[in-house]
């Protein structure tokens, strides 16, 4: 897998032939990938990919096995603590002190990096403001949604003034409301100059905020690209999905060969991908079939993510 060529200096991460092993299990097997300043990155694959223990060597809360890692411009073996005060770090699950209020959470936490008092409040208010978290200040953690509660982790992850924002799996969980509002606070850092680092499970959160991404499978990269060059890369312009009554799919036996570039036989449809999806269909109609329904969509960056990790569920 070849990547964008950079030089160590001028990216934000770097990494070659990065490895983690725990005992015999690879982990992450030899990935290369850079960030650039101001990027926002992604990660993006099944369960057991590799994607959590990347993030946590670039966090420097993993020691990496074997390979090069370069954050903020150093060495995460030797420089762990320096790096650590740089950057922002949103964890999978809350870890908030449910027993202080919403703006306790932000001025303890600011403590940990050496700020003032003063500067801790200062802080605090404009990140609430910024979470629109303002009214919540003084009420305790617990009771909080779901989505107010990322918004803090987020909040509190951005008290030290961070070069670069780890955000794993930022919005699971969240209902589509409180999704679109991290979204938007998430492209205000990114206007900020702030360079995010994200894994996801959800193609179109990847489609909303990364300017480049990775496929990870089985500790290795796939695929390296903006979502469109990834679309273009490995899909077609327009997906046709065919549902055709029950049984009858079972007894096509060729006779949707040729119909696209490529076709996928699923258990309830048949999809075709080809540039020009009415096209297809206008040809399957051709050939005497009479699909219960069709749709006719664009590829999306989850026709990828299927086509280079498979459809079995990883467990």
């Amino acid at each position: 897998m070849t990547v964008q060529p950079s030089s160590p200096d001028s990216a934000l991460i770097h990494a070659r032939g990065l490895t983690k092993l725990f005992g015999d299990f690879v982990a992450v097997d030899g990935i290369d990938f850079d960030v650039a300043v101001g990027e926002s990155f992604g990660f993006l694959g099944p369960n057991g990919a590799g994607k959590t223990s990347t993030m946590r060597m670039i966090g420097c809360v993993s020691p990496i096995t074997d390979g090069t890692l370069q954050v903020l411009g150093h060495d995460p073996r030797t420089d762990g603590p320096m790096i650590r005060g740089r950057i922002g770090v949103v964890p999978q699950q809350d870890t908030l002190d449910t027993e202080l209020t919403v703006r306790e959470n932000l001025l303890i936490y600011g403590r940990y990096f050496g700020l003032s008092r003063a500067e801790c409040g200062r802080r605090a208010d404009e990140l609430l403001e910024f979470a629109q978290l303002t009214e919540r200040a003084g009420d305790q953690v617990e009771p909080l949604s779901g989505g107010m509660k990322r918004r803090l982790t987020i909040a509190r992850a951005l008290i030290n003034e961070p070069d670069l924002l780890l955000l794993d799996e930022p919005t699971t969980g969240l209902d589509p409301q409180a999704r679109h509002l991290l979204w938007d606070r998430l492209y205000r850092l990114k206007q900020r100059g702030v360079t995010l680092v994200l894994t996801t499970h959800y193609m179109d959160e990847a489609e909303q905020l990364c300017d480049r991404l990775v496929v990870m499978d089985k500790a290795k990269i796939v695929a390296e690209g903006s979502p469109r060059q990834l679309i273009a890369q490995y899909a077609t312009k327009e997906v046709t999905e065919l549902r055709f009554p029950v049984g009858v799919q079972e007894t096509l036996n060729g006779q949707l060969d040729g119909l696209a570039e490529r076709i996928e036989l699923l258990p309830d449809r048949v999809l075709l991908y080809a540039d020009d999806g009415e096209a297809a269909v206008a040809a399957a109609h051709a050939r005497g079939l009479q699909p219960e329904t069709v749709l006719v969509r664009r590829s999306s960056l989850e026709d990828v993510f299927l086509r280079l990790t498979g459809r079995s569920l990883v467990e």
